[in-house]
C-alpha cells in the first residue's frame, strides 16, 4: 500500500507538495483552483517527500531513503515567496527535515549507509527554523498563524500580518520541532520562542476549570472563542505539554499536563464521549457533536497510562467507523454524520496501535486490519489512495495529504510488525504530531532553557501523574480486561445495518420529560431547524409528507408529546422499587417513575416481586441475547439509542415480567430531577402489560451495584405509598409550592396579605422587592448603557476565517452550517 502511494507521488507529482491522485498529476500551489486554509501547507518544497522521509526508514527501504534524502538536498527551495501556515511548516516540514536527519545520523554512525552525508537536512532545518522565527515578533509571544518564507511577517512584501488572532493548538505545538533544532544545534533560541507560547497558553488558562479556549488572540492573549476540547484546535498542545516532558525530561510540562489532563477528566470525558464546553461554564456543553481529530487522545491517555477511558474511547470510535466505513470528520453524539469528509486521517491508527502495545490485546490486530482492508476498498484507486468526499456516498475527493504517507503507513505497519524487524528501537524515540521520530536522549544533550520557567501550582495527583505504569502492573494475570471495557461500548450503534441512503427517514422524539419547548429541543439535540421550499416538500396539519428521492438528509419528525394537559394539573405518582431479600428486607427503597402504557401498578394489590438481572444488549434495542437469563425475571435496561415502548416488547417477549430502565444521563436523580412518566411510540401499546418503571442514574447505581455484590436480589414494585413495611396513611404526598417575585411599584405600601386583600386563592408566596437607595438589585441599566462587562461574548468567528492550522488538526467552525452562539 505504502508503496503504491508513495510510488504515485513520485511518479506523478514529484517536485510538487501533493499528489492528485484522480488528476495523477502534482499539486502546486497557484496553478489549481485556491482551496483557502488547506493550500497554507503548501509551500512549493515537496512536502510530500520531506514528510515521508522517516516513514521509509521504519518501513525499513533504505534505498529509497537515501534516493529522497539527495533528492531533498537537491531540489528542495524554503526560500520560496509564499505565505505557508506556520503550524503545518512546523509539524511537517520542520519535523520531516528533522527526523530524516536522526535517520540518516543514525545510519551513518552504523558505517553502511549514508557516509557521505554530512548534516545537510539539519542545515536546511535550521533555515527553516529561522524563517519561521519572524512568526513570534508579537507583543505576547503567541506566533502570529502564517508567514511568507521569502519576507517573513511584516515586510510590505509579506502579503501577511494582518492576522490577530490563532488556534491553541497553533501556538502550542512548536515546542518538540524547535527544543530538538535548539538541541541539535546547541543554540537555544528556538527553544526559547516555543517555550513562550507555552508559557502565555498556560497563563492564560482559566483558572477556576484549568482548561483553555480554542482562538486566542496573538496580541493581548485575549481569548476569542471559548470553548474547550480535545479536538480541532486544541489537540496537540495537551499532546505537546505530555511529550515535551518526555522528550526534554522538564517537570514543568508534566505538571501543566496533569493540570489540563484533571480538566478534562472531570468537565470534557463523559465516556465513551469527549464533549467540548465553554471554558469559563464548563458544565455547559458547547455543541452536540465531535470531530474526528479527537480520535488521537486515546493514544494520549496510553502514554499516561489511563488505560480504561482510553479503551472505552477508541471503542466508541471503531463502532462509528464500523457504521460508515471511515471516521466522518465530524459526527453527533447520536453517532451520525455531521461532516461527511474523510481526508484519509491517521488519528485512529495512531490510538490503535498505541492501544495495542500497551495491552498486547489481539483485537486491536483486528481493528488494524478492518483500517486497511477499507482503505484499499473504499480509497485506493490507480494513481495513489483519495480522500473521501462522503463517507455516506464513497464518493472521492482529489486529494492525497502528505500526512497519509508520514503517519497512516508508518502507525500501521508498526502496528503489525515485530520489535526485531524494526532496524532500530522504536522506544528510543518520541513521535510528534506528524508521527516523526525525536529521539529521548536530547533531554540530556543540552540544559532546558533557565530564563523562562513558569510555576504551577499543585493539582490532585493519580496513580499516573508521575508514572508510566504497564498493563501487567495494573492489570496483573487478566488478558481479558480490555475486552471488559470494551462489551460497555459493544451496542453504541444498536443492531440496524449501515447507512441506508433515502430520501428522508423518520425519527420519533419523545418529548415527555423535558421542559423545553419543542423547538429548543431539537436544537439542543444539534438538529438545524430550516424552512422548506414550496414544492420539494408539503407538510400538512397531519405531518409531514416528504416527497421522494431529491432531499436527502431531510428528516421527517413525529414529535410525540402529551399537549392535552398542562404538566402542572397532571400528578405524577411515584412508584418504589422495595430490594425485599436478605439483606436489604426492605429496608432499602428507590423512588422510580411510572409509564402511560404497561400494568398499572397502581390497581395491583400486592405490587410485582421478581428477581432482577441485566438485559443484554444493555440498551435492549437490539434481538435480546439472554433470553433464558431474563425469563421469570425483572429486567434492567439502560435508556437511550430507541424508545421505551420497543425496549419493554423485546424484554416482555423475552419472558420477562417487568422491567426497570435507567437513566443513561450520570449523576440525574430523583431528589433534583421531577419525576415523570414514559410515553409510548405514538402507536398501540396495548399489548405490553408488564410493569415498567423508571430510575434515575443514581438510584439505578445502587441497584446495580446491590446487583454485582449478591447476585440474587429480589425486589418489589409497587406505588410508593404502599411499600412494605410503611403504616397506611403516613406516606408523604408531594406537594408544589408557587413563588412569585416582582417589584415595588412607586409608592406602593407594604401589605400583610396577598394584593387586593383576602385570603390567597392557591398556595403562592409572593416576594415584594422594595429599593433601597438606588435602583433595584437585577434590574435594566438605564437607556444608553450596555450590559455590564462581565459575561462571555458573541463568537466573534465566521464561517469564511478560520485561525490558521485548523484544516490540519481538524476545522473548529461551522462549514456551511449556521453558526453557534457562543454559550
Amino acid at each position: 500500500m505504502f508503496d503504491h502511494a508513495y510510488g504515485s507521488y513520485m511518479k506523478h507529482a514529484y517536485p510538487a507538495d501533493e499528489l492528485m491522485p484522480l488528476s495523477c498529476r502534482g499539486r502546486v500551489r497557484g496553478m489549481e483552483p485556491n482551496r483557502g486554509d488547506i493550500d497554507d501547507a503548501l509551500g512549493k518544497f515537496s512536502l510530500t517527500l520531506i514528510d515521508t522521509l522517516d516513514t521509509l526508514v521504519v518501513l525499513n527501504k533504505l534505498e529509497e531513503f537515501e534516493e529522497g534524502v539527495r533528492r531533498a538536498i537537491r531540489d528542495v527551495r524554503l526560500d520560496n515567496d509564499v505565505v505557508v501556515s506556520v503550524f503545518e511548516t512546523n509539524i511537517r516540514v520542520l519535523g520531516g527535515l528533522l527526523g530524516a536527519h536522526v535517520m540518516a545520523d543514525m545510519l551513518r554512525q552504523r558505517g553502511q549507509r549514508m557516509l557521505w552525508y554530512r548534516d545537510e537536512l539539519l542545515h536546511m532545518a535550521k533555515e527553516l527554523g529561522n524563517r519561521l522565527l519572524p512568526a513570534f515578533n508579537t507583543t505576547s509571544g503567541l506566533p502570529y498563524p502564517r508567514v511568507n518564507l521569502r519576507y517573513g511577517v511584516l515586510n510590505p512584501l509579506s502579503r501577511t500580518g494582518t492576522e490577530s488572532d490563532t488556534c491553541t493548538a497553533c501556538a502550542g505545538t512548536m515546542i518538540l520541532e524547535f527544543a530538538a533544532l535548539s538541541r541539535l544545534l546547541g543554540d537555544s533560541v528556538y527553544e526559547e520562542h516555543a517555550r513562550r507560547a507555552l508559557d502565555v497558553l498556560w497563563q492564560k488558562r482559566q483558572r477556576g476549570s484549568d482548561l483553555v479556549g480554542t482562538v486566542i488572540n496573538i496580541h493581548n492573549g485575549d481569548w476569542v472563542r471559548r470553548d474547550s476540547g480535545v479536538g480541532a484546535g486544541i489537540d496537540s498542545y495537551y499532546e505537546y505539554l505530555m511529550k515535551a516532558y518526555i522528550l526534554l525530561g522538564d517537570d514543568v510540562y508534566l505538571e501543566r499536563f496533569n493540570t489540563h489532563y484533571a480538566a478534562i477528566m472531570k468537565y470534557i470525558s463523559q465516556p465513551p464521549l469527549l464533549l467540548s464546553v465553554h471554558m469559563h461554564n464548563p458544565t455547559i456543553s458547547v455543541r452536540s457533536w465531535m470531530d474526528s481529530l479527537l480520535a488521537f487522545f486515546p493514544g494520549l491517555q496510553v502514554l499516561r497510562g489511563d488505560l480504561k477511558p482510553a479503551i472505552e474511547t477508541h471503542e466508541m470510535l471503531y463502532q462509528v467507523t464500523k457504521e460508515h466505513k471511515f471516521l466522518p470528520e465530524a459526527f453527533t453524539t447520536e453517532f451520525r454524520v455531521h461532516w461527511g469528509q474523510h481526508p484519509l486521517r491517521p488519528e485512529f491508527a495512531e490510538s490503535t496501535y498505541f492501544l495495542y502495545k500497551a495491552t498486547g490485546d489481539p483485537y486491536y490486530l483486528r481493528v488494524g486490519k478492518s483500517v486497511v482492508e477499507k482503505l484499499n476498498a473504499h480509497a485506493r484507486v490507480p494513481c495513489g489512495f483519495a480522500a473521501v468526499q462522503d463517507v455516506r456516498t464513497g464518493a472521492h475527493e482529489d486529494r492525497m495529504d502528505s500526512f497519509f504517507l508520514a503517519e497512516m503507513f508508518k502507525y500501521l505497519y508498526l502496528l503489525f510488525s515485530e520489535k526485531s524487524e524494526l532496524p532500530f528501537d522504536i522506544d528510543d524515540y518520541v513521535f510528534t504530531t506528524e508521527a516523526h521520530l525525536l529521539p529521548i536522549s536530547l533531554s540530556t544533550s543540552e540544559g532546558p532553557c533557565q530564563d523562562n520557567r513558569t510555576g504551577v501550582y499543585a493539582s490532585e495527583e493519580d496513580l499516573f501523574s508521575y508514572s508510566c505504569p504497564s498493563a501487567q502492573t495494573l492489570f496483573p494475570n487478566n488478558p481479558s480486561f480490555a475486552k471488559t471495557i470494551r462489551d460497555g461500548s459493544k451496542y453504541l450503534m444498536g443492531t440496524g445495518g449501515g447507512y441506508q441512503p433515502s430520501a428522508g427517514r423518520g425519527i420519533e422524539l419523545p418529548l415527555h420529560d423535558n421542559g423545553m419547548e419543542p423547538m429548543e429541543f431539537l436544537k439542543s439535540m444539534g438538529i438545524s431547524l430550516t424552512p422548506l421550499s414550496d414544492g420539494s416538500i408539503g407538510v400538512t396539519s397531519t405531518g409531514a409528507q416528504l416527497d421522494a428521492s431529491s432531499q436527502k438528509g431531510v428528516y421527517r419528525v413525529k414529535l410525540i408529546a402529551e399537549v392535552t394537559q398542562a404538566p402542572e394539573e397532571e400528578e405524577v405518582l411515584p412508584l418504589a422499587v422495595q430490594l425485599i431479600s436478605p439483606p436489604f428486607l426492605g429496608r432499602t427503597v428507590l423512588t422510580a417513575g411510572p409509564a402511560k402504557f404497561g400494568m398499572d401498578l397502581t390497581k395491583t394489590e400486592h405490587g410485582v416481586k421478581g428477581s432482577i438481572a441485566k438485559s443484554a444488549p444493555y440498551t435492549a434495542c437490539g434481538a435480546i441475547e439472554n433470553p433464558a437469563e431474563l425469563r421469570g425475571r425483572i429486567a434492567l435496561a439502560l435508556r437511550g439509542d430507541c424508545m421505551f415502548a420497543a425496549k419493554a416488547r423485546r424484554l416482555q417477549d423475552a419472558g420477562a415480567i417487568g422491567v426497570i430502565f435507567i437513566d443513561h444521563r450520570e449523576g440525574s436523580s430523583s431528589e433534583d430531577t421531577p419525576l415523570f412518566q414514559m410515553v409510548g411510540d405514538g402507536g398501540g401499546t396495548d399489548d405490553i402489560t408488564v410493569p415498567l418503571v423508571f430510575l434515575f442514574s443514581r438510584e439505578g447505581a445502587g441497584l446495580l451495584a446491590a446487583l454485582e455484590e449478591h447476585r440474587n436480589v429480589d425486589v418489589l414494585l409497587l406505588p410508593r405509598d404502599r411499600q412494605l413495611g410503611q403504616e397506611p396513611g403516613k406516606a408523604e404526598r408531594l406537594k408544589g409550592v408557587n413563588i412569585k417575585i416582582r417589584l415595588a411599584e412607586e409608592g406602593e405600601a407594604r401589605e400583610a396579605g396577598p394584593p387586593g386583600g383576602g385570603a390567597a386563592k392557591s398556595a403562592t408566596i409572593e416576594l415584594l422587592l422594595e429599593p433601597e437607595g438606588g435602583p433595584a438589585r437585577g434590574s435594566r441599566p438605564p437607556a444608553g448603557q450596555g450590559p455590564p462587562a462581565e459575561g462571555p461574548s458573541p463568537d466573534p468567528c465566521s464561517p469564511g476565517g478560520a485561525p490558521e492550522g485548523t484544516e490540519r488538526r481538524g476545522p473548529p467552525r461551522d462549514i456551511g452550517g449556521p453558526q453557534e452562539p457562543d454559550p
